[in-house]
């Protein structure tokens, strides 16, 4: 299941023209390039849902028969959108995957993993301080930062670091029967309950990975950044870019398909969205452009 329903809050104004699973990736949307993932390691029957523009979502998927569509009707958070899809799981154990973000860990192989391990829940977890907030040893996470536990009062022997949640997971679904139906819930707050009443969340750590979080706009603009200067040339150009004269194009930057760069135009370190008309003699920096100006 790809969790696809958020706000997207902090990447206003941006998310208010479309969700942020379909915010595109070189363009491409975010959402179909997980999909791809999810199918290539295997995966034949997927679940997305969707809340906010969940009709952009809708249009996308609707021809694709081994998308399962969850339309929610009101904001039910992460462990309120699993409940929800609880009738579709059967007893095999059910992988979950947030749907902003971008990475290349092998989804085949976390579940593979989880159903060596034997537990009822596995997290996925890396090193990235910007986000390290869980306490996890002998890959067992035993903490969330909440508890206000540090790294030395990890349980027992065994030496405890603390790690980022990728947002890849695996449950069996009985996990999710305790959870309330119809209403706003974590699944956090479940996996808290399941630690507090003495259970144990398997945790498997990933390393040598390429994860982003789009969580906001300097987040989009620097992954683009990471997969442009990795690339030659590195200001990316898609089909049908009408360029006017004396356009200039610096260090790195994507203009997606349709775009129209006016004459006299410079650009440096943009993203532009498909079908984008930029006013000639405008100079965009460190921008998303999504109309004829950019907003940032």
């Amino acid at each position: 299941m790809i969790l696809a329903a958020g706000l997207g809050t902090r990447l206003r104004p941006y998310s208010l023209l479309r969700p942020k699973p379909l915010f595109p990736i070189l363009g491409k949307p975010l959402l179909l390039r997980i999909i791809d993932q999810l199918r290539n390691a295997g995966f034949s029957s997927i679940i997305v849902n969707a809340y906010h523009l969940a009709e952009q979502i809708v249009a996308l998927l609707a021809d694709q028969s081994d998308i399962t569509l969850q339309h929610e009707p009101i904001e039910l958070g992460t462990g309120g959108g699993l409940r929800m899809a609880l009738p579709h799981f059967g007893d095999e154990p059910v992988l979950i995957t947030n749907g902003d973000i971008y990475h290349d860990i092998d989804y085949g192989a976390i579940y593979a993993q989880h159903a060596r391990g034997g537990h009822l829940v596995t997290m996925v977890m890396h090193d990235c301080p910007r986000f390290n907030k869980v306490v996890v040893a002998a890959d067992q996470v035993r903490a969330f930062s909440r508890s206000g536990l540090k790294p030395s009062q990890g349980k027992g022997d065994a030496v405890a670091e603390i790690l980022a949640f990728t947002g890849i997971h695996v449950l069996r679904p009985s996990v999710l029967r305790d959870i309330p139906p119809g209403i706003f819930y974590s699944i956090i707050d479940r996996y808290q309950g399941l630690l507090d009443k003495g259970g144990r969340i398997g945790s498997v750590k990933v390393s040598g990975h390429i994860w982003a979080d789009i969580g906001t706009i300097e987040d989009y603009l620097d992954l683009h950044r990471t997969l442009l200067t990795a690339a030659q040339p590195s200001f990316c150009l898609a089909g049908n870019v009408n360029i006017g004269q004396d356009v200039v194009l610096e260090e790195w930057g994507y203009v997606g398909a349709g775009a129209s760069l006016g004459d006299g135009a410079r650009l440096s370190r943009v993203v532009v969205w498909d079908g984008v008309e930029i006013p000639k003699g405008v100079v965009l920096q460190d921008c998303l452009a999504t109309s004829q100006t950019c907003l940032t």
